[in-house]
């Protein structure tokens, strides 16, 4: 199938999805970027996507980046003093939920995955710290075998998407049960609304006035500029991650007022980044789960359960609120991207900058976890 006519699909998809999130209530409660990717996800289970396409890795690849430095540029640091400790905190839960959850897969799993087991539940503990480089990295220095290593990664994109759909979800079905809990106040970043004029429920998805030409043209030189020069640098100084480069860049650039005041930057961004996450959703099809083998796709099932039952559970108790909770287990399972994907969706702009943070922090500590829990279990197992 042509990415060309890959992307008609997905922007048909979000466009629907924005429509009816602004006219039903059920929509607006669930979220157009939640509706987006189910939507996706059912097409391709029925043949109208293909689970590969060009289109997707260009989404993924640079579309992402651009995304990110485009709603990276309408923050404000002063935004971010509020969440930031709770972030943190939220995302610690994570990890050790995290690390308990592969702990608790290994030891009901080793006869059915084999022997590499515990090489499973070390790179699954450090993508599920951090992200993809995590595994990749993990896996390699314990000489995990090709065939695994396949079936792993297979098996994550699927639970990945999967758990991006329950988080994007949560903050509508757990809300009774955080009443009363982190009430969340406006944001400078956060439009006013007239009575009677739908809206969609994030307030990155409108731009504050009317978007020019020269605020267009702003944006692309910015957002390109940025994302070439972090790719440079990334080569120059391969010990910082591409992604970290771009974010420390953009967010000093956004500290400018002439900058961050560029009308349209989130609102660009929020759509880009909706669209990759309609991609996600169209490249996790049951077929995949099947294909990859049910003991290594019930092995990541099992760590990202109870990842999120200690960290939405022990999170509860401490009384963090729920947005906090759902940004920093994206931070964790799904990384700095899907993290912000999900503060942009749900409407924290409070939470944007901490979640990109606890991300990042969880790239730098990935690797230490993901270390340990492997050789935890393999002593465990003998």
């Amino acid at each position: 199938m042509s990415p060309l006519f890959v992307l008609f699909l997905l922007t048909g998809i979000v466009w629907v999805s924005i429509y009816l999130e602004e006219r039903l209530a059920v929509a607006r409660a669930l979220g157009s970027v939640l509706l987006a990717i189910v939507i996706s996800a059912i097409a391709a289970n029925l043949g109208f996507l293909p689970s590969q396409s060009a289109a997707y890795d260009a989404l993924g690849g640079i579309g992402v980046n651009i995304g990110i430095a485009l709603i990276l540029l309408g923050v404000d640091f002063r935004s971010v003093v509020k969440a930031g400790p709770g972030m943190l905190v939220a995302f610690g839960l994570g990890v050790v939920g995290t690390a308990a959850g592969a702990l608790v897969a290994t030891y009901f799993l080793h006869d059915a995955v084999g022997p590499e087991t515990w090489k499973l539940a070390g790179q699954y503990t450090g993508t599920y710290t951090g992200g993809g480089v995590n595994m990749v990295a993990v896996g390699r220095a314990l000489d995990t075998s090709p065939e695994l290593f396949s079936a792993a990664v297979a098996a994550d994109n699927v639970t990945t998407t999967i758990w991006m759909i329950v988080c994007f979800g949560a903050p509508a079905f757990l809300a009774p049960l955080w009443r009363g809990v982190g009430t969340r106040h406006k944001t400078p970043l956060e439009p006013s609304t007239k009575e009677g004029i739908p809206v969609t429920s994030s307030p990155f998805m409108s731009s504050l006035r009317a978007v020019t030409a020269k605020d267009l043209a702003a944006l692309a030189a910015i957002s390109l500029g940025a994302v070439w020069l972090s790719g440079v640098l990334a080569e120059w100084l391969p010990q910082l991650p591409e992604v970290l480069w771009l974010t420390v860049m953009v967010l000093v650039l956004a500290q400018l007022p002439q900058i961050r005041n560029i009308a349209g930057g989130p609102v660009l961004g929020a759509g880009i980044l909706q669209l990759f996450l309609a991609g996600l959703g169209a490249q996790s099809i049951i077929a995949q789960i099947v294909r990859v083998g049910l003991p290594v796709f019930y092995f990541t099932v099992i760590v990202v359960a109870m990842h999120g039952l200690l960290l939405f559970g022990v999170g509860r108790l401490l009384r963090i609120d729920l947005g906090t909770l759902t940004v920093a287990s994206q931070a964790n399972v799904g990384g700095p991207a899907s993290a912000m994907a999900l503060a942009t969706a749900r409407g924290y702009p409070d939470k944007l900058l901490p979640g990109v943070a606890v991300g990042l922090l969880g790239y730098a500590v990935g690797n230490f976890v993901g270390f340990g829990i492997a050789g935890l279990a393999r002593a465990w197992l003998g």
